[in-house]
């Protein structure tokens, strides 16, 4: 069945819930987690005017948080008697799905969970989609767990 699952988390509650599953799959297949979060440098420059790279205490803010999104996740998953380890990637160049799927290649990843909000239309387009570029790119299988919380229906226009 699956002996090593990725989890790739953002410290959000969808994330959380991804992260969730992963630990129920694991307990029912005695699989290793492996968790990953990835401080994002290249969108946070991209989300600037000016595209101006983050500055180093920026980054070291942003690193630090992932650190300890990394940290909550793994005392998580130890607490239910899981094999755990962490991972954090620094990405100035490459979409944060490609990094997740090359690493679940690289790590030999039976499988992928993650959180997902299930935004659809507009929403989707501009917001993008982590999870939907992961699903699609992956050559692992991947488990979308879709967000307790509602989506918002998409705006409409009076006329």
């Amino acid at each position: 069945m699956y002996e090593k699952i990725l989890v790739p988390i953002d410290g959000s509650a969808t994330s959380d819930q991804g992260l969730g599953e992963a630990i129920r799959l694991a307990k029912l297949a005695g699989a290793q987690l492996r968790v990953v979060h990835v401080v994002d440098l290249l969108s946070f420059a991209m989300a600037t005017e000016t595209y101006v790279g983050p500055s180093a205490e920026m980054t070291k803010l942003l690193k630090e948080g992932g650190e300890e999104i990394l940290r909550k996740a793994k005392a998580t998953v130890e607490s239910q008697r899981i094999p755990v380890d962490t991972v954090l990637f620094e990405n100035f160049s490459s979409r944060v799905a490609d990094l997740v799927v090359e690493h679940a290649t690289e790590w030999g990843a039976d499988l992928i969970v993650l959180g997902t909000h299930g935004r659809r239309g507009v929403g989707r387009l501009m917001l993008g989609s982590d999870a939907e570029q992961i699903a699609r790119m992956s050559t692992v299988p991947v488990l979308l767990v879709r967000s307790k919380e509602p989506v918002s229906p998409p705006a409409t226009r009076a006329v």
